[in-house]
């Protein structure tokens, strides 16, 4: 190897006329509009397939001749012309976005949304999977409703690995190296010209971190850089890849990201009022916000300063699946953190509770449970996944009741435009509202798809599959030829697939709660429904396994060796190296997709939802997004939602296959092949519309965005500016009445609790609880005192109980002891039980609940 005296780094060199698209180039923007799209491709549509769909690599290697002719082509200059005029009123200073119409305006911005990965477009490798993905069209909408968000996140070296199969259908990892030269990623430059680089302190040493800046339409999205030459090697080795290395590597990308990300952000002079954790894995990030607020105002304690910045604390769950948690051993904590719990002022001992989950024979750190510490606002990402996560964490609130534990849910979506083929946005221009672009989640805009012509509904579709089937050919041409395959084998993938049958995609992360051979427990039935001659059927598969989940990548060589099979060579095909450029082509062609998780294991998912808006529909286990999207109106369920215990997994699989193949033979196949007189399947169609109708408005990240919005960030905000501005004195305030009902807490007791009538009560007569709480040093205004009632389970228990507030019947306790009462009518029969409960409470706290105070009659 010889090491280069020098290095320059080689820009596009475009014609004036052209320059322009430089700007196109480096906004992301252009991932969304398929007009910028098309500018792109008509300089060399083949290069643009070369490139992986690159703008900057695209304009980096074609010729000069054609910028040149191009630069005198007036239609394409009309075109360029008519792109950004687009682009400049969108990116606009005074353009009217939803946030300023309901918000108004920002100096800058005040929310910064943390992830471990991007997926904004297929160039960009820096993302794995459905989290990335999520979060790159979290960062799409952000721009789109015009949020003061920034995002943080790690530029990775290598990415996420590409996957290629062998000649045993067995799963290889290559890991292609990123030319950050040539992607749409920026260095952030300082005054002086040089590269910003942050430092963070990694265990013993002071890692320089470069700063790179991706736009996002609006957004800015900043990634953090590790391969910096003044590091040693193991330091520069840290951003290498995505989810790489060991669990020192582990942690030490996590301090990264959470440390590393708000020493950044100081860095640019944003000082964010609202964090978003997306998973636990920049969970560290808060205690950089604490060590920060502490240096500052040197008479707050780590419990005060940890009141106020929870306050500005978001975090969002996405995983209901234990093994996917990132947990670390204390020697770990203990190699990296001693200089930070000394400067937070807390012991050894604190510094390990803070993150402390007992594993059975053994405690471990863990970075969710210090997320659900140090935040007020958490979520899992659909409504079964809220519910599954209140109980998967409900022992660290052991005193409340499953329902009640302090864990919402905002339902994940897509963004549209990313996701939607250009034939079928081009029919949504004709016959819905132009505002299915601008507000894609309004109900009413969509309403209108019964004004769609079935006939120009069903060809534009059909047009997408033929798409598919033409890409998935040649996609497979190349993996055979890669493999060494027989030349006969090679030809004959020509004419793999039917481009008028049936297709169903299954595309995922293979890990094995998905179960993506659920399919192939009755081989010879499936091979009936596939061969029929009058009804064929085809599947397709995609999706990488963990390059360490070896039964993950047994599962893709079962799929492989069955599609090798003669009875199914023609009708099931494995398409390698899912990106998001394979993932557009099946979500756009497919008419269903099939999901098939051990519920409740998929947390949402959100492949599903990108088929709608395409004219697909969905059949799938009614887990995470489905279990509340789904009705017999827009799609199939398989099975009825049943949990089986794990002694009975092989019946659940057994039962589910069966379910799934009488879905098939009974529903599907029929109701997709019976054509009216004009060849159209317009109870098919009929499925189409009501899943567009219903389900568009619902799953998008338009929605999700806003629902974060408008019940997370600008709450907490308020409640941060609240506490912090303008001198902390409010602050201060509520963190030492935080101390003094903690300190105080274990004298609170109920003394007595009377009902009357105390027996029983008839429909709609009145019932007068009373209860007397000692409260010791604390006062009524402190506490709020509810009446706990609901129906009783077999054992006697309260379930789905309501809490009621009482009502102080005076002020003055004697011996610290008060009354409350409260009247309580009730509508229906049936058997009820009552109990009281003491929470604190304040103007200034965000949910009693996260607090763990609380006193039971």
């Amino acid at each position: 190897m010889i090491k280069p005296v020098a290095t320059v780094d080689i820009k596009p060199n475009l014609p004036p006329k052209l320059e322009r698209l430089r700007d196109l180039a480096y906004n992301m923007r252009w991932t969304w509009d398929h007009e910028t799209i098309d500018l792109f491709r008509r300089l060399d549509r083949d290069l643009w397939d070369q490139t992986e769909s690159n703008p900057v690599r695209l304009l980096g290697v074609i010729d000069q001749s054609v910028l040149r002719d191009m630069a005198e082509d007036e239609a394409f200059l009309a075109n360029l012309d008519r792109v950004c005029t687009h682009f400049d009123a969108y990116m606009s200073p005074t353009a009217r976005t939803w946030y300023k119409q309901h918000y108004g305006e920002f100096d800058r911005p005040f929310i910064a949304y943390f992830s471990m990965e991007y997926g904004l477009t297929e160039c960009l490798r820096n993302y794995s999977g459905g989290l990335g993905i999520l979060s790159g069209d979290h960062m799409k909408s952000a721009s789109d409703l015009g949020l003061p968000l920034v995002g943080i996140g790690l530029l990775y070296e290598e990415g996420y690995f590409h996957q290629y199969l062998n000649a045993d259908g067995y799963q290889q990892q290559s890991y292609p190296i990123n030319d950050f030269s040539n992607l749409p990623v920026q260095p952030v430059l300082r005054d002086d010209g040089k590269q910003m680089a942050v430092q963070v302190r990694i265990a013993n040493d002071t890692a320089h971190v470069y700063v790179w800046k991706v736009q996002v339409g609006r957004v800015p999205l900043y990634l953090l850089d590790s391969n910096h030459p003044d590091n040693p090697a193991h330091i520069r080795d840290l951003t290498d890849r995505l989810y790489g290395g060991d669990k020192r590597t582990r942690i030490r990308q996590e301090i990264l990201l959470g440390i590393g990300g708000i020493q950044l952000l100081e860095e640019l002079g944003i000082r964010p009022t609202v964090v978003h954790m997306n998973e636990g894995h920049s969970a560290f990030l808060a205690l950089e916000r604490i060590r920060i607020m502490m240096k500052e105002n040197p008479t707050l304690d780590f419990f005060q300063a940890k009141e106020i910045c929870a306050a500005g604390s978001v975090y969002t769950i996405h995983t209901p699946v234990p093994a996917g948690l990132e947990r670390f051993g204390y020697d770990l904590i203990d190699e990296h953190f001693p200089y930070l719990w000394q400067e937070l002022g807390l012991t050894r001992a604190q510094f390990h509770d803070l993150g402390r989950e007992n594993m059975g024979d053994f405690d471990l750190f863990s970075l969710p449970v210090l997320a659900l510490k140090v935040s007020t606002r958490a979520n899992g990402v659909s409504m079964l996944h809220g519910l599954v996560s209140q109980t998967m964490w409900q022992w660290m609130f052991p005193t409340l009741p499953e329902q009640e534990i302090p864990i919402g849910a905002v339902t994940n979506g897509v963004h549209i435009h990313s996701w939607i083929s250009r034939e079928m946005a081009d029919l949504f221009d004709r016959y819905l509202d132009p505002t299915w672009r601008t507000a894609p989640g309004t109900v009413q805009t969509w309403r209108n798809v019964e004004r769609i012509p079935d006939a120009e509904l069903w060809r534009t579709h059909e047009r997408r599959r033929e798409r598919l089937v033409s890409f998935a050919r040649r996609k497979l041409r190349r993996q055979l030829e890669s493999r060494g395959a027989p030349p006969s084998d090679i030809e004959a993938a020509r004419e793999v697939l039917n481009p008028d049958a049936l297709t169903i995609g299954f595309a995922r992360r293979f890990a094995t709660y998905k179960r993506a051979t659920l399919l192939f427990r009755d081989k010879d039935r499936l091979s009936r429904m596939i061969n029929n001659p009058n009804r064929p059927i085809q599947f397709i598969f995609a999706g990488k396994a963990h390059p360490h989940d070896h039964l993950g990548k047994e599962l893709i060589k079962d799929i492989v060796k069955t599609a090798e099979l003669p009875e199914f060579r023609h009708s099931i095909m494995f398409l390698e190296n899912y990106d998001i450029g394979v993932a557009r082509y099946m979500v756009q062609g497919v008419d269903v997709w099939l999901n098939t998780p051990r519920r409740p294991n998929e947390a949402s998912g959100t492949s599903g939802m990108k088929v709608i808006a395409n004219g697909g529909l969905n059949a799938s286990i009614l887990d995470g997004w489905w279990a509340e999207g789904y009705n017999p109106e827009v799609g199939w369920a398989i099975g009825s939602g049943e949990e089986y215990p794990q002694s009975e997994w092989d019946l659940q699989d057994f039962i589910e296959a069966e379910s799934l193949y009488n879905l098939l033979e009974k529903d599907i196949i029929p109701t997709f092949y019976e054509r009216g007189r004009d060849g159209l399947p317009r109870d098919w169609i009929k499925l189409v519309k009501g899943s567009m109708r219903e389900l568009s408005p619902l799953f998008t990240t338009y929605r999700m965005v806003r629902e974060y919005t408008e019940g997370y960030y600008m709450p907490s905000h308020e409640k941060f500016v609240t506490l912090t501005q303008p001198d902390m004195t409010r602050g201060k305030a509520f963190a030492a009445w935080r101390k003094r009902v903690g300190d105080n807490w274990q004298s609170v007791k109920v003394e007595r609790l009377e009902l009357s009538p105390d027996q029983e009560l008839k429909v709609d007569e009145e019932m007068t609880v009373r209860a007397w709480v000692r409260l010791g040093k604390l006062t009524p205004e402190d506490v709020k005192v509810q009446v706990y009632s609901g129906e009783l389970d077999s054992r006697d228990d309260i379930v789905a109980g309501e809490a009621v507030d009482m009502d102080p019947c005076s002020l003055d306790g004697k011996q610290g002891v008060y009354e409350f009462n409260k009247t309580i009518r009730y509508r229906t029969t049936g058997k009820r039980g009552f109990s009281v409960r003491v929470l604190p409470h304040h103007e200034d706290l965000t949910d009693p609940l996260l607090t763990g105070l609380i006193t039971w009659a």
